[in-house]
């Protein structure tokens, strides 16, 4: 039968769990219902649960921060919860808006996680997103990965192209959530008229999330969980290049986050060559479960297009495209590629990007081209890959 997996909230309909949150058979604290941390804390008075609760509901699993606990209790949980990851390399661009965190796992693995800051109305932005950008309310978001690398294998891509090393786990999820908490509670770190915590979440780091979906699922439901995170679903989204079968189960969780499905072609024949899994789910399958999605959730799905130059901009692709979307009437993400180590592709002109576009919303379409940000630290799309190799 259904089980509720992450803090007791939730089921995703198909009863999978992750039980291990580390080498050596440790617990995943985010896994566990309120029974079975009652469990874990056999002799300890009742409100210990609500005590340990509190802090998962931070994202921290870390018994030594645990202050409020007894330190032979915080000993105890030393030894069957999950060694925290380490943050190996924090770096910063665009004026200490963007910052990229390396954290070290526990088998010695290595992930990246994206800090990205946009000041509220009224203060000051950096050089760099001043040119026409419009002032928006203040926000912290952070891309999350849920991969060590990634199987996918698209070829503009760093992280895809170094192939999957291995899936993370809960904790290592939410873990990289906490870690940009903590930077943004720093003062001396977090630019002016940023939150003070984080308000978005997007899964859009390293790897697939809807190919590592127990984790992905337990997350989404810490993350907008009432007495976890408690972080509205309208405020995380999730992207993904199209696993069909994933989508539906996501839909059986029922929460009104944003879907981003990477497109990338508006043909099966390109698509076949720049997103491969295309061939096991190509565009018309892709599609059909894409309006599935949105009958069912009342939510627009993002497409996103990194723009290749010679690739898959030319107009008679933008004119496809519109054919293939403009009956949907949704909001299309262009994304200039972004200069990656050891692949010449680049994008193509602003010229032809803002024309790209022109003819999309002459379909009937919405389109808006991404500022990049963090290109100079490899922290951009499609660049998380250099710095985890050489940790890991």
């Amino acid at each position: 039968g259904e089980r509720q997996r992450a803090g007791g909230r939730g089921a995703d309909g198909e009863g999978e769990r992750q039980r291990a949150g580390g080498r050596g058979g440790r617990l995943d604290p985010f896994t566990l219902v309120d029974d079975e941390v009652a469990a874990l804390l056999a002799g300890e008075p009742a409100y210990r649960v609500r005590q340990v609760r509190g802090w998962l509901a931070r994202g921290v699993a870390d018994p030594a921060v645990m202050t409020d606990l007894p330190k032979a209790l915080r000993e105890r949980l030393r030894e069957v919860l999950p060694t925290p990851p380490t943050t190996l390399r924090h770096v910063t661009a665009d004026g200490g808006l963007t910052h990229k965190v390396l954290l070290a796992l526990a088998d010695g693995e290595a992930i990246e996680s994206v800090l990205l800051c946009y000041p509220r109305d009224g203060a000051p932005l950096s050089n760099s997103e001043a040119g026409g950008r419009r002032k928006s309310r203040g926000r912290a978001t952070v891309c999350i990965s849920t991969q060590a690398g990634c199987a996918m294998g698209c070829p503009f891509c760093a992280t895809g192209q170094a192939g999957l090393r291995r899936q993370l786990r809960v904790h290592e999820v939410i873990a990289q959530i906490a870690v940009v908490a903590d930077l943004l509670r720093d003062e001396a770190l977090r630019p002016d008229g940023v939150p003070d915590h984080v308000t978005n979440v997007v899964f859009m780091g390293m790897g697939e999330p809807l190919a590592n979906p127990d984790a992905t699922f337990a997350t989404l439901r810490w993350l907008t969980g009432a007495d976890q995170f408690n972080l509205s679903a309208r405020n995380v989204t999730v992207s993904t290049i199209g696993l069909v079968p994933a989508i539906r189960r996501l839909m059986r969780l029922e929460l009104p986050i944003t879907l981003a499905v990477s497109l990338h072609a508006p043909t099966d024949q390109l698509r076949d060559q720049l997103v491969p899994i295309n061939r096991t789910h190509p565009l018309a399958e892709l599609l059909a479960v894409c309006d599935e999605y949105v009958a069912t959730t009342r939510r627009r799905i993002t497409f996103e297009y990194v723009m290749i130059d010679g690739v898959n901009t030319a107009v008679h692709h933008a004119r496809q495209l519109g054919d293939l979307l403009g009956p949907r009437r949704a909001h299309v993400n262009l994304i200039p590629m972004n200069p990656t180590p050891g692949i010449a592709w680049v994008a193509p002109p602003v010229g032809a990007q803002r024309r790209f576009a022109q003819i999309l919303e002459a379909a009937g379409l919405t389109a808006t081209i991404r500022h990049n940000r963090g290109t100079d630290i490899d922290a951009a799309c499609g660049q998380l890959d250099a710095n985890y190799q050489m940790a890991s």
